[in-house]
C-alpha cells in the first residue's frame, strides 16, 4: 500500500451540520460509556459524504468528540483506502477496481475512459472540478466484474458504453441505479436460472420426504421374486467329452455351434444354503403385556421392517438376545426384500445392549456398538 498523507491544503475547520449532528449524537450513544471510540469509523465516514473528503479539521474534532488522542483517529483514516484524504470531484470520485477478475474483464477499458474523460491521472480533478477517479484493489464483486464504485454505491458489468452513461449520469445530476448496468439480479446467472428451478423445491411439498428413505429402501413386493430356474445341466458323457483330461490325444475338436446372446444358455445361479426350520427361533403370538419394545432403535429397523418382525413373531430385545448365530441365520432369510439386514447389522450384539437398557442418544448415527 503506498504512503497515506493528509492533504497539503486544509480549510480553517469543520463541524457536522445539522442533520448529521443529530445523527452523531445518536451513533455514539449506541455504545457503552467508555466505549464511544468504536464510532470512529462511521463519524469519519460521515464526515466525508458531508464534505467530500476527509480533513485534518474532522479528524481533530472527531477526535475530540470521542476523546481519542489525534494520531489514534489519523491512523484508521489513513489506514483505510475508503477515507478520501485529498479533494476530489465534485459530483463523484470514481474508483476503478483495476484487480485481475476486472482486467480480464474490461477495466483497463474503463481507466482509458478516466484518463480521456476526467483527468490523465489519478485524484487529479476534472478542468470542471465535478470528477475525479483512482484504481483500486478488489472492491468485492468479482462475479460482475468489471465494475466501479462511487462513495458507498458500487456500479457493476460495465461495458465502455454504460460506464460513459454513468459518467454522464453524475454530470447531469440524474446517476444510474447502483449495482449491475447491464439487466441481471445482483449476482445472479445472466443466463437465467440453470439449478433449483424445480417449483416444488419451495411450495413445501417436499419438507420431510427424506424421512421415507432415512432408514428403508424404496417399498418393495411383499414377498420376494423367485429365483430363475436353474439352467440344464450338461448330461455327464457330454461333459467328459469336452473335458481336457480325457479327450484323445489325436481328436479332431469339433466346430463349435455358433450361439446368439438370445439363445445361449445362462450360467446357473448361485444359491445360498437354506436354513432348516430346527434352527427357527422361539417366537412369540403377541407382544408380552400386550406392548412390544421399540424395535426401531435397532440400527437399520425401519417401520416396514419393524411390522414384518412382529408378524414373524418378534417383539422384544430380549429375544433377538437370546438367539444364537443359526437362529440369526433363519429370521435373516425370512425377512423378504430386507435379507441380509440381521446378519450385516449384528442384531444380537444390538439387542443385548438394547436389552440391558442401553439407549441411543439423539445425535444422528449412533448405534450400539
Amino acid at each position: 500500500m503506498s504512503v497515506r498523507r493528509l492533504h497539503h491544503e486544509q480549510p480553517a475547520g469543520f463541524a457536522f451540520n445539522a442533520e448529521n449532528e443529530a445523527w452523531a449524537q445518536a451513533t455514539i450513544a449506541k455504545y457503552p460509556p467508555g466505549r464511544e471510540a468504536s464510532a470512529v469509523i462511521p463519524l469519519l465516514w460521515r464526515a466525508q459524504e458531508q464534505e467530500g473528503w476527509v480533513t485534518k479539521p474532522a479528524i481533530e474534532t472527531i477526535a475530540d468528540r470521542l476523546g481519542m488522542a489525534y494520531i489514534r483517529v489519523l491512523e484508521v483514516a489513513t489506514f483505510y483506502t475508503m477515507f478520501l484524504l485529498a479533494p476530489v470531484g465534485k459530483k463523484a470520485h470514481i474508483q476503478v477496481c483495476g484487480t485481475t477478475p476486472c482486467q480480464l474483464r474490461g477495466a483497463e477499458e474503463l481507466i482509458h475512459i478516466c484518463k480521456s474523460r476526467i483527468a490523465a491521472h489519478p485524484f487529479e480533478i476534472s478542468p470542471d472540478g465535478n470528477f475525479s477517479w483512482e484504481e483500486v484493489e478488489c472492491l468485492g464483486a468479482c462475479v460482475n466484474a468489471p465494475m466501479v464504485q462511487v462513495l458507498k454505491d458500487t456500479y457493476e458489468d460495465l461495458t465502455p458504453d454504460t460506464f460513459n452513461a454513468l459518467i454522464d449520469g453524475f454530470a447531469a445530476g440524474s446517476p444510474p441505479k447502483p449495482g449491475p448496468q447491464n439487466g441481471r439480479q445482483y449476482a445472479a446467472a445472466e443466463g437465467g436460472d440453470t439449478t433449483l428451478t424445480d417449483a416444488s423445491l419451495y411450495d413445501g411439498s417436499v419438507i420431510g420426504k427424506y424421512r421415507e428413505y432415512a432408514r428403508e429402501p424404496v417399498e418393495a413386493a411383499a414377498a420376494p421374486a423367485p429365483a430363475p430356474a436353474p439352467a440344464p445341466t450338461p448330461a455327464p458323457a457330454a461333459a467328459a467329452a469336452t473335458s481336457p483330461a480325457t479327450k484323445p490325444e489325436n481328436a479332431t475338436p469339433a466346430p463349435e455351434k455358433a450361439t446368439t446372446p438370445a439363445t445361449q444358455p445362462a450360467a446357473a445361479p448361485k444359491e445360498d444354503v437354506k436354513v432348516s426350520d430346527e434352527f427357527k427361533p422361539a417366537l412369540l403370538a403377541e407382544a408380552r403385556g400386550g406392548s412390544s419394545d421399540d424395535l426401531k432403535l435397532i440400527w437399520g429397523v425401519g417401520p416396514k421392517l419393524e411390522e414384518l418382525l412382529h408378524r414373524l413373531g418378534v417383539f422384544h430385545f430380549d429375544q433377538i438376545a437370546s438367539w444364537n448365530e443359526m437362529n440369526l441365520k433363519w429370521v435373516d432369510q425370512n425377512l423378504g426384500a430386507f435379507k441380509g439386514r440381521a446378519v450385516r447389522d449384528k442384531w444380537i450384539e444390538q439387542a443385548v445392549k438394547l436389552a440391558s437398557g442401553w439407549r441411543p442418544s439423539d445425535k444422528d448415527g449412533d448405534k450400539p456398538t
